[in-house]
């Protein structure tokens, strides 16, 4: 599919698009604690629309490994302003989250997508998403929650149980009556998946093309990149951009980063080394 379809915005896949990362949080595992206050978030979110972000993805719930859990009235607290000033940006602006009240409420404010780590397994989550008459949903996969799911993960196959999982919840989502082209999928790098889990993804990552959605790919700055090149987060940019472009290459339409402008740079390299336009 070359079309995105979202609240606002039929967002044009036809080239890979970036989703510039907001963490409205104290505790996210990079950036923590950096945009917490709305006036900070909202000058992050303008900053990255400034350096190339095609849309932008709001969070205000951490969801690194032992995280805790927010009640949906704390979550929203920390989204409703940032919200509300992010959608006058002229990008689309995605939520990410996993409470149904916290959806309703964001839609309601004008948000554009709804990313959801639990891929609205939550009861109640498929309906607020399917009464409304646009929005676009990312579905991802995560073996346990964020409290425990980096303890043990293990697979028989890292690759088929994702792509199964991601295609049980998309039929689901298609029972209720949401049009494909409102979809994209998500295999979750870093979500209950050890590095060789997470390596092996990126290396079969065109399999998952076969559920006939768009992907959206989350490298930027994870552990696994660490572990591949023995640096801290704060030093994993190079990395970050590398795994996004190999990401892109086996075929994501969208990249979820931290860093907008190195990203920018890199696939306006690709895309010309590519012939595209």
């Amino acid at each position: 599919m070359s079309i995105w379809q979202t609240t606002r915005f039929d967002i044009d896949l036809s080239r890979p698009r970036i989703m510039g990362i907001v963490n409205v949080t104290p505790d996210s595992f990079s950036d923590g604690g950096r945009y917490l206050s709305a006036r900070a978030a909202l000058q992050q979110c303008e900053r990255l629309v400034q350096e190339g972000a095609d849309m932008l993805d709001i969070g205000g719930e951490s969801s690194r490994p032992g995280a805790p859990t927010l009640g949906a009235d704390e979550e929203w607290a920390r989204l409703e302003d940032v919200l509300k000033a992010a959608v006058s940006l002229g990008v689309p602006v995605s939520v990410d989250t996993c409470k149904p009240e916290v959806m309703r409420r964001a839609l309601d404010t004008g948000v554009d997508i709804i990313n959801d780590i639990r891929a609205l397994e939550a009861p109640g989550a498929q309906e607020v998403v399917a009464s409304h008459a646009r929005c676009g949903v990312c579905l991802m996969h995560m073996q346990g929650d964020p409290a425990t799911m980096q303890l043990r993960p293990t697979y028989p196959d890292v690759v088929s149980e994702v792509k199964a999982y991601l295609k049980q919840r998309l039929d689901s989502l298609l029972a209720q009556g949401v049009h494909a082209a409102r979809i994209t999928l998500d295999p979750g790098i870093g979500f209950g998946k050890t590095p060789a889990h997470n390596i092996e993804l990126l290396q079969r990552q065109d399999a998952l093309l076969d559920l006939g959605q768009p992907l959206l790919l989350g490298w930027s700055r994870k552990s696994t990149l660490g572990h591949i090149t023995g640096r801290p987060v704060e030093a994993r940019l190079a990395a970050s951009v590398a795994a996004a472009l190999a990401a892109v290459t086996k075929g994501a339409r969208i990249v979820r980063v931290h860093d907008v402008a190195a990203t920018s740079d890199a696939l306006k390299v690709w895309q010309a080394a590519n012939l595209t336009n």
